[in-house]
């Protein structure tokens, strides 16, 4: 199950949304290191993250799954949004100094080459921060959130990714201590079990955040590699007339 882009969007217009949102970007600011010469790109549904971070930096950047779809940002300004496949991104090599990934690894279809496509478009030295469902906490179980749906990791299934896709984990975090409920009892106690989950029992958080650095010293094999997405140009003949053609060519056989 994939969350597009209108669920997305709900979920955080939600009560439980700006609660859930708050608690990732404390988590995100404890590992982001301000910047205003970096070129910063979101990939996956990071907008409220980016609207906090991304004034900051010199050029950010909204990449947006095709399966997810897409709405324009920053509002009243001129869009930088882009419509992309996770494997395939529309960017030269070592162009971006930081990426930002929420929503998104845990849908994509083949998650290691999507890392090596991250690596791939990073600088020398860059950054990615990765946020994902913590197999081990309650909202990976619940599919009223976004963080209910997709393929959940541990730290150690996160750790093994990254380091196969030649990135070395740097800096770990957590967020959403707090049950994902919407009872009127549970917003209003969400702080105090915050804070609780974060001293006591922070293995369960519902997300598991980590910075990693691109490695270079270890090179990547480099294969060619034909995309395997298939475009149809918006104005070819599809459909009726394409089975019309196949029937004309028939009768002029018999």
């Amino acid at each position: 199950m994939i969350s597009d882009i209108v669920a997305l969007r709900a979920f955080y217009s939600s009560v439980l949304g700006r609660l859930a949102e708050r608690s990732l970007a404390m988590a995100l600011s404890s590992l982001w290191s301000k910047s205003t010469s970096e070129r910063l790109v979101g990939l996956g549904y990071t907008l409220p993250w980016l609207d906090r971070f991304g004034a900051d930096a010199e050029r950010a950047l909204a990449f947006m799954p095709a399966m997810q779809g897409a709405v324009p940002w920053p509002i009243g300004e001129p869009s930088t949004t882009a419509l992309v496949f996770e494997e395939e991104l529309p960017l030269p090599d070592s162009s971006i100094d930081r990426v930002l990934m929420v929503h998104a690894l845990e849908h994509t279809e083949n998650p290691q080459q999507a890392l090596l496509e991250i690596w791939r478009v990073l600088a020398p030295g860059g950054r990615l921060i990765i946020a994902v469902p913590n197999r081990r906490g309650m909202w990976a179980r619940f599919e009223n959130t976004p963080f209910g749906t997709g393929r959940p990791y541990s730290r150690t299934q996160l750790a093994e990714a990254l380091r196969e896709a030649n990135f070395t984990a740097t800096a770990w975090g957590d967020a959403l201590h707090f049950p994902p409920s919407e009872r009127r009892f549970v917003l209003r106690l969400h702080q105090l079990l915050e804070k609780a989950g974060r001293r006591f029992w922070p293995i369960f958080a519902g997300v598991v955040v980590v910075e990693a650095e691109k490695r270079l010293y270890q090179g990547l094999p480099v294969t060619a590699r034909a995309s395997r997405r298939v475009f149809v140009p918006v104005l070819s003949p599809q459909g009726a007339t394409r089975v019309g053609a196949v029937r004309r060519k028939q009768e002029r056989e018999c």
